[in-house]
C-alpha cells in the first residue's frame, strides 16, 4: 500500500471518483491493484485553517458503492452489535482508534487539531458510525476490525476497473 503525493492526473481522477474536488491538502495513501487512488489522507487542519478530523477518505467508487449498500442494509447497526458483544473486537477497535489518532498527528506534522475525536469524528471510539471510514483505515494498514470485516464481506478490489473508464472519460472530455 503506497503513500505518496498526488499527481495532476490523480487530482482529476479523485475528483471524478468522489464527485467533487477533494479539500486541500491531501495525498494518495493507498492505490488499488489497478494503480488508481483508493484512499486519500488529509491533515487535521485544511489549507484554509478549517479543522478536519477525517484522516482517511475512501475514494474507490466501487468500494464506496459496496459499503453504502452494506450501510443501507443495516451494516452500521450490525457492527455496533458486534462491538458491544465481543470484547476482542472492542479491544481491537480501541487500538485502531489510537492508531488513527497517531496517524492523524503524523499527517499533521505532529499537531492534531482534532485530537478530541477519533474514527469518523466520534468522541466514543466504540460507536460505529461510518463503515467507509473503517474500510479506508483498514486499507491503509490500520488494524481496524470493522474495516477488515467489511472488506471480508465485499472484497478489496474493484472487479471491473471502473476508474479506468473514468480516466478514459476524462481524456475524451479534453479532446
Amino acid at each position: 500500500m503506497s503513500s505518496e503525493a498526488h499527481t495532476g492526473s490523480d487530482v482529476s481522477l479523485v475528483a471524478a471518483q468522489i464527485g467533487r474536488a477533494p479539500r486541500e491538502p491531501w495525498r494518495v495513501r493507498t492505490r488499488c491493484k489497478w494503480g488508481h487512488p483508493s484512499v486519500i489522507v488529509s491533515p487535521s487542519t485544511l489549507g484554509d485553517g478549517t479543522p478536519f478530523p477525517t484522516l482517511a477518505w475512501l475514494t474507490c467508487p466501487w468500494l464506496a458503492e459496496e459499503v453504502s449498500a452494506l450501510e443501507s442494509a443495516g451494516g452500521v447497526s450490525r457492527w455496533r452489535s458486534c462491538v458491544a458483544a465481543d470484547q476482542a473486537i472492542t479491544d481491537e477497535l480501541l487500538e485502531a482508534d489510537a492508531a488513527l489518532r497517531e496517524a492523524r498527528a503524523r499527517e499533521s506534522s505532529g499537531r492534531d487539531e482534532c485530537a478530541g475525536v477519533g474514527i469518523a469524528g466520534q468522541s466514543d471510539p466504540l460507536q460505529v458510525k461510518c463503515l467507509h471510514t473503517h474500510v479506508a483505515l483498514a486499507l491503509m494498514d490500520i488494524a481496524d476490525p470493522v474495516g477488515r470485516g467489511v472488506l471480508a464481506e465485499v472484497g478489496d478490489a474493484c472487479p471491473d476497473e471502473r476508474c479506468a473508464r473514468l480516466v478514459l472519460t476524462m481524456a475524451e472530455g479534453l479532446r
